[in-house]
């Protein structure tokens, strides 16, 4: 399916692609994977609306990208800050050719909650599901979402979602807490896929591992220096980072492959309850009903 590989960059993988009159959305845009995704498909003719923590700092990231992008604020474990983003794209009027949800935090040392959520929980899944399903009708009819997952997700090979524990207070460790997020995005992408399919569009969603790579991302880790080291062989610089899920966004002929986890751009596979169907479902109602609670 692809001659692409770990050593790939996202400019290798988008080479020859033209995006001109295309629209992409990218959470974290201002630092990393998300500055190098953003400035990759702006390279390559789209047009970035480029999300980050904070108004500024989205501006700072998108003034260095090729193309002229629209900033835009959006603290995603902050649901008021979510709704006023899906406001502001509206407000837009550009209709989306994709989504990539990028963003994230990891691995926080100690349990923090908001709205009775564990923080990484509320982030990486909830305020991602909460853009995504705002916006959903702004998309066009081809368009991909893009929800960058790990492979940490594997450290929620034992205990699953726990959805009798979305607080974390039940023996919080932060990894395990990280995993749990991570297999949330990759069930939200298929079930995403399946949603579309089932409601005869031919919009497509897909879930992906980034590889290891050193950015802010680590910046919760009391010792990263010594979590690192045994990986170094394998760890993907920065543009490295991003191929792959550039290449989901932007490579044709993965429509076969809605729903599918990604790494080192190529389909591949993800623990038993990654690909549990109905659990995707009982996550999507649970998060669907939370957001309802909270207003």
């Amino acid at each position: 399916m692809s001659t692409f590989d770990a050593r790939s960059t996202a400019e290798q993988v988008s080479e020859g692609i033209d995006l001109r009159g295309k629209t992409w959305l990218v959470t974290g845009c201002n630092s990393g994977i998300g500055l190098e995704t953003a400035r990759v498909l702006s390279l390559r003719g789209a047009h970035v609306v480029g999300a980050a923590r904070t108004l500024e700092k989205a501006k700072e990231a998108l003034a260095g990208l090729p193309n002229p992008g629209s900033p835009l604020a959006c603290e995603l474990s902050d649901l008021g800050s979510v709704r006023g983003a899906v406001e502001a794209i509206r407000s837009m009027g550009t209709a989306l050719d994709g989504v990539i949800a990028n963003a994230g935090i990891m691995a926080l040392p100690k349990a923090e909650t908001k709205y009775g959520l564990e923080l990484q929980f509320l982030t990486n899944h909830v305020g991602h599901f909460a853009l995504v399903t705002g916006i959903d009708d702004l998309m066009t009819d081809l368009a991909r979402v893009v929800v960058v997952s790990s492979g940490a997700h594997r450290y929620a090979s034992e205990r699953g979602l726990e959805l009798d524990n979305l607080d974390g207070a039940t023996d919080y460790e932060p990894w395990r807490m990280y995993g749990r997020s991570k297999l949330a995005n990759i069930l939200f992408a298929r079930t995403l896929a399946h949603r579309f399919a089932k409601g005869g569009s031919q919009r497509t969603a897909f879930s992906l591992h980034p590889g290891v790579i050193r950015t802010n991302l680590t910046r919760h880790i009391a010792d990263v220096d010594t979590l690192l080291a045994p990986m170094k062989s394998s760890m993907k610089t920065v543009a490295q980072g991003a191929a792959t899920q550039v290449y989901v966004a932007t490579q044709p002929g993965l429509e076969a492959h809605s729903g599918a986890y990604f790494s080192d751009c190529a389909v591949a596979r993800t623990i038993p309850s990654g690909t549990d169907d109905a659990l995707g479902e009982v996550l999507w109602g649970r998060t669907e009903t939370l957001l309802a609670a909270l207003g």
